[in-house]
């Protein structure tokens, strides 16, 4: 039986994509197609506006009460709302929503006592696997490199540094036994930036339509070595939540991430 799937912003550029990959998947049964109140597309097909054709899933605001996943590409102050409809209904949750608070990350985690969920910073599989390996390099490398990560998105993009610059860093800062988040250091100004030892350089870069591109670079005298993911479209960001939904379907209450999907 394929798992039935609900869709959070369902009519936003990764919730249409989200939808048409998986009505074209075969893989899942759509059964909510979930839109903030303001959405000027609020009771048409859901597959006609995602470009696949008539589903017969109306777009609205109202949650089925029955489902067996929810994936949710929203925005931040949502959060909360998904969250407690996918606990008070046994619902299975893939959370790629970045910008969360400190506070709605606790709510994720008291959350996963009761429901299988996975929250991360970027499902794209190509980036996952290199979460699993720039602490590695940098841990092998040792203290002479500098490491500096560079991470680019298009003008809309509100939150910075991106999720998944955050979680570079954190994994470099592990392999590189530096304390994060204090390590990092945000941009360089002024007359007198020299760069200290101890720290990672973040720079984010906001133009266009970016669809993201995370560069990792580790550098001393003699030799640089740069490790670089590019996002071409959203669809290898879709197409990896798809896999968690598929992979968490089913799953005793847990947070799991996306290296367990991938088996990294």
């Amino acid at each position: 039986m394929k798992p039935k799937l609900v869709i959070n912003g369902a009519a936003g550029r990764m919730g249409k994509r989200i939808l048409a990959i998986a009505v074209e998947s075969g893989n899942f049964e759509i059964v909510g197609a979930i839109e903030h109140s303001s959405c000027a597309f609020l009771g048409e097909d859901a597959g006609e506006i995602a470009g696949v054709g008539k589903i017969n899933v109306e777009l609205t605001t109202q949650r089925p009460a029955s489902a067996d996943v929810m994936i949710d590409f929203t925005l931040a102050p949502a959060a909360d709302a998904t969250i407690e409809y996918c606990t008070s209904n046994k619902i299975a949750l893939v959370m790629g929503t970045t910008g969360l608070s400190d506070a709605q990350l606790e709510k994720i985690d008291q959350a996963s006592k009761k429901i299988p969920l996975i929250q991360a910073t970027n499902m794209s599989v190509g980036m996952n696997v290199l979460f699993e390996i720039v602490g590695k390099v940098a841990e092998k490398l040792g203290q002479e490199y500098d490491i500096e990560i560079i991470e680019q998105h298009h003008r809309f993009k509100k939150d910075s540094p991106s999720g998944s610059a955050l979680t570079l860093a954190q994994r470099v800062a592990d392999g590189a036994k530096k304390d994060y988040p204090d390590c990092l250091k945000h941009g360089r100004e002024g007359k007198d930036a020299l760069r200290e030892k101890s720290e990672i350089g973040m720079h984010a870069v906001r133009a266009g339509d970016i669809v993201g591109i995370h560069e990792v670079i580790y550098s001393t005298l003699g030799e640089t070595i740069t490790i670089k993911h590019d996002a071409h479209t959203r669809d290898n960001f879709v197409r990896g939540a798809l896999r968690a939904a598929l992979w968490l379907t089913g799953k005793t209450p847990a947070r799991y991430q996306m290296k367990d999907v991938l088996g990294l």
